[in-house]
């Protein structure tokens, strides 16, 4: 018999949502049926207008956009179904990300704040939803982030051979899968500087297999004013999102150089991004044998080129294991709601640092209640 769930994902490239339909039987983890609803240019921009640091918003703005986000992840649920020709009725839950507005876990009231009411989502689709999985990591002590090493953990652990999992979306992150308890942490910025200065320069959403960045050339002293930052020289764990490594860190750096071509910002950000993802590799997983890459970060061709240089191991595609790069996270998150919806913990204390392995999640129960 299968045992369906739905993972819905947004992340902190903010270019739309993943839904994935997952069959977790007989001890399997397979893709049944994939999703992808873009967001529009004028949507996308109201989200990133909410997530800027430092700036007043209106509660107005906030609840209205939360409601929106809510239905947006109903809908493409309703979509994916249809698609797939499941009715909803033969799903056991979902397992929405929501979409991040804000993370600060190190702050002295720590939090992580994401949007898109679950509550729409039940309602619209009629099935059991969890949601708000970080703030119960965070509550004992933990980051509430990265989530999906676990995740990770469970797929694509492999005895024989020392892995590491890169997710480079907005923000990079790595899994460390050894002989060790598994650590996990964000590394820095993946696609998400790159993207803006796309946008900014280009009128384009993302550098397209980052051809632009290949036709500039890296400037080293713009590299290392940006390699030099705190953030880089914690310990794990650690995490980090957009509103740290923001537009305005970034125009700060470039402040000191004003005289450089756009296409050598672009290149030199492509650098930043394989430069901090290999260094936290080679610290911290120093015998890995392999690295699965996963993410749009997966689809830019300069940056795969620039991490198989710094690292001397293959660098791959998750798809290569088994799961197509682009549908990871969807898949993590209907995970994540399985193991909530079978009282199971989804942290990993190795990985955030919380003081202990918690039920993550807030529960939505669809219309026939919790089954």
């Amino acid at each position: 018999m299968s045992e369906l769930y739905i993972g819905l994902m947004s992340g902190t490239s903010v270019d739309g949502i993943d839904a994935g339909l997952v069959d977790f039987s007989d001890g399997k983890t397979q893709l049944v049926a994939f999703h992808y609803q873009p967001f529009s240019v004028e949507f996308r921009q109201k989200i990133q207008n909410l997530s800027q640091p430092g700036q007043p918003i209106l509660l107005t703005d906030y609840g209205s956009l939360d409601s929106q986000i809510g239905r947006l992840f109903g809908e493409a649920v309703q979509k994916l179904l249809d698609n797939a020709n499941i009715p909803a009725s033969s799903i056991k839950g979902i397992g929405s990300h929501g979409q991040t507005v804000y993370h600060a876990p190190e702050t002295a009231y720590g939090f992580s704040l994401q949007i898109g009411d679950p509550n729409r989502i039940a309602e619209i689709t009629g099935i059991t939803t969890v949601a708000d999985f970080r703030r119960r990591d965070i509550a004992v002590g933990g980051q509430g982030a990265p989530l999906v090493p676990a995740f990770h953990q469970a797929v694509f652990s492999d005895v024989t051979q020392a892995r590491v999992v890169v997710n480079i979306g907005g923000i990079a992150n790595i899994t460390v899968l050894n002989d060790k308890p598994v650590i996990g942490f964000d590394t820095g910025p993946g696609n998400g500087l790159m993207d803006w200065w796309c946008q900014k320069h280009c009128n384009q959403p993302y550098d397209r297999n980052g051809d632009w960045a290949a036709k500039g050339k890296p400037y080293p002293a713009l590299l290392d004013a940006l390699k030099d930052d705190d953030y880089f020289r914690l310990a794990p764990p650690k995490s980090t999102g957009k509103e740290y490594f923001s537009p305005a860190w970034l125009q700060q750096k470039l402040s000191l150089f004003p005289d450089l071509e756009p296409e050598d910002i672009q290149a030199t950000l492509c650098q930043f991004s394989a430069d901090t993802i290999a260094d936290a590799i080679r610290q911290y997983a120093p015998n890995t044998l392999q690295t699965l890459v996963c993410g749009g970060g997966a689809h830019n061709g300069q940056l795969m080129t620039l991490l198989r240089k710094l690292l001397d191991m293959p660098v791959i595609s998750t798809a290569e294991r088994g799961i197509d790069p682009d549908h990871v996270e969807a898949i993590a998150f209907a995970w994540l709601a399985r193991q909530t919806l079978n009282n199971l913990p989804g942290n990993l204390c190795s990985v955030t640092g919380a003081g202990a392995p918690v039920i993550l999640g807030g529960i939505y129960p669809g219309r026939n209640g919790l089954r």
